[in-house]
């Protein structure tokens, strides 16, 4: 029984006792704790006594000496946020060299790497590095040349940074990365106009490969045809010669060439619309022809395969 009274005495007793000692000691200035990226800077009868920048456990009273006993009643303890900060400035107004009412997007960084300065040599340290940022924008970027401003943006970007980073090292703020994110033109009747030369240019653009496409297709195609005339020329020559070779082969023999010669005769006179007198066979000439000529009519050869 003794035993378990003395356990549950030592229990409450840590869980009140430790953190009430612990209390008083930081009240006395015995200790202090400095969380990751934080900064304490402890002020005594309006002086600067020290800065713990360091994360950990500090004793007050090996840093600041017997000070540290009474910098808690007398004195007062400001803490400071050492974290990377950013920021966006939006659509700052500058004018290109040709007089392109213009806006850039600034994003930068920024970190507090002196505590003090940062607490006692500018009373709103952030508002003041955010308006130099823009006047340094307005200032290093104003009057260049428009292609420059829509290419060269890093360069851009350094000259900003070049030109805020002395002075705001004065008040305790390190300025980190600067970037130009967005360039924009801010006249909305240019930037109508702007697209419609755009639209035009494609209109042009793509008129003028239309254009080239029916050229190619209009070559493809009087080649053809070209190829083709020769073609057909060539087999329109090779008939005649064809058809005279046949019939020099067909001049050699006097018999064939009077039968075909003379079939040839019998479909040109069937062919035509002449009417033929027929005369019985074995008369004899004379009167006799031009008699039977103008005394009968004349019978029409008939056309076609009918029998007769």
């Amino acid at each position: 029984m003794s035993f378990l009274i003395t356990a549950i005495a030592t229990f409450f007793g840590c869980l009140i006792g430790v953190p009430v000692a612990l209390g008083i000691a930081r009240f006395f200035g015995v200790y202090t704790t400095v969380d990751e990226r934080k900064a304490k800077v402890y002020m005594l009868f309006g002086k600067v006594k020290g800065v713990l920048s360091e994360p950990g456990l500090h004793l007050l009273w090996v840093k600041f000496g017997p000070a540290a006993a009474i910098i808690n009643w007398f004195g007062s303890v400001k803490e400071v946020d050492l974290r990377l900060d950013q920021e966006y400035l939006r659509s700052q107004p500058v004018n290109s060299e040709e007089g392109a009412p213009m806006g850039i997007g600034i994003w930068y960084e920024m970190f507090v790497s002196d505590p003090v300065a940062f607490l006692f040599k500018n009373a709103d340290p952030k508002g003041s590095l955010r308006a130099n940022v823009s006047n340094a924008a307005v200032r290093c970027l104003s009057n260049m040349r428009l292609a420059d401003m829509l290419e060269t943006r890093h360069a851009m970007s350094q000259a900003v940074r070049s030109e805020v980073s002395p002075k705001s090292t004065e008040w305790g703020y390190q300025l980190g990365s600067v970037y130009i994110r967005k360039v924009h033109f801010r006249d909305a009747q240019m930037i109508g106009q702007i697209e419609e030369k755009v639209v035009n240019r494609l209109r042009q653009v793509t008129g003028a490969i239309k254009q080239d496409g029916m050229n190619q297709v209009n070559i493809i195609k009087s080649t053809a045809e070209r190829q083709a005339a020769i073609e057909f020329a060539r087999a329109a020559a090779q008939r005649p010669l064809i058809v005279g070779q046949a019939l020099q082969k067909i001049s050699n023999d006097p018999d064939v060439m009077e039968a075909m010669y003379s079939l040839l005769e019998y479909q040109r006179l069937l062919a035509s619309d002449a009417r033929v007198t027929l005369l019985p066979a074995g008369s004899a000439g004379g009167l006799i022809a031009p008699l039977l000529a103008t005394q009968n009519p004349p019978v029409p050869v008939r056309r076609g395969g009918g029998g007769g």
